[in-house]
């Protein structure tokens, strides 16, 4: 039996070694996924070995399989969730689901980032997302705010508190039965959240039924309690906010969240609405973490 000689033939011998068996776990992933039949895979290692290929890069130019295919063995792999385009059934709102590699999808990441390091580093838990006008951002910020953080392997909660134009059911593909509204108004025993398919970590708490008093129901202690109650079941909690130019929901969420970020967009949002905003959040006692501007 010959042995390697020296330290960097035993590197390079872990290496292929590592790198075969990389290979052969996206072949299996694709393979399962449907993209790949038994007789493909012999085909995809002849060319491999022949071309000093990667298996992905192989099966691609024998053209069995997509580029949007190697990038969701991928995912599958490195436990990154994220849903195809085509099979998402999912408001092309959420971004970072459906089109994980965008460059809107980076900025979000960037975001995340900044949030992680200025407000959930020091034991919080809970934040609340808002806009002056409603279609300034608000609701596709927290939206993929809360699946970016999902995919980070945190358990999340993102609730519709915009009891007025609700919209989280929509970009999410749920039906806005029961929900936030119900609960404060002591219609329904317990929470009715809805675990997201292909996100196992994502639950999300729709506005719930239409209430002539979403103002009334957030003042009540019961949303506090709410609030307290669910930290200790989730690592990190959205509220997404009604806008301020609609009503004065968000300062009550503000006050229970005890932090705020502000959605803006590019061309749309004025800054007298929004140095407004940060004024009348800032009277609630919260703490502005800072604003995202979306194009």
């Amino acid at each position: 039996m010959n042995l390697p000689n020296s330290a960097s033939e035993q590197g390079s011998i872990v290496e292929a070694a590592t790198s075969i068996r990389a290979d052969s776990h996206i072949g299996k992933l694709l393979q399962d996924a449907g993209k790949l039949k038994p007789q493909d895979m012999e085909r995809v290692l002849k060319l491999q070995q022949e071309q000093n290929l990667r298996f992905g890069e192989a099966a691609q130019k024998l053209g069995l399989v997509a580029e949007a295919d190697i990038q969701q063995a991928l995912s599958h792999q490195f436990e990154y969730p994220y849903i195809p385009a085509a099979e998402a059934g999912l408001s092309p709102d959420l971004t970072v689901a459906i089109a994980p590699y965008s460059k809107q999808a980076e900025a979000l990441r960037s975001a995340r980032s900044e949030l992680l390091l200025r407000w959930f580093n020091d034991g919080r838990k809970t934040l609340g997302i808002v806009s002056a006008r409603a279609d300034e951002g608000a609701s596709y910020l927290a939206a993929n705010l809360a699946v970016l953080f999902a995919q980070m392997g945190r358990k999340v909660l993102l609730i519709d508190a915009n009891m007025r134009q609700p919209r989280q059911h929509e970009i999410f593909n749920l039906g806005n039965g029961m929900g936030l509204s119900d609960i404060l108004a002591e219609r329904v025993p317990s929470v009715q959240a809805h675990a997201v398919k292909s996100f196992p970590t994502l639950t999300v708490l729709p506005a719930g039924s239409p209430p002539p008093n979403p103002a009334e129901l957030l003042v009540r202690p019961s949303f506090g309690a709410l609030l307290s109650g669910l930290e200790t079941s989730y690592d990190i909690i959205l509220l997404d906010a009604a806008p301020s130019q609609l009503s004065s929901d968000f300062q009550v969420v503000a006050a229970r969240a005890g932090g705020m970020l502000i959605a803006a967009r590019r061309n749309v949002s004025r800054l007298a609405a929004l140095t407004e905003l940060k004024e009348k959040i800032m009277h609630t006692g919260a703490q502005v973490v800072g604003a995202v501007v979306l194009d």
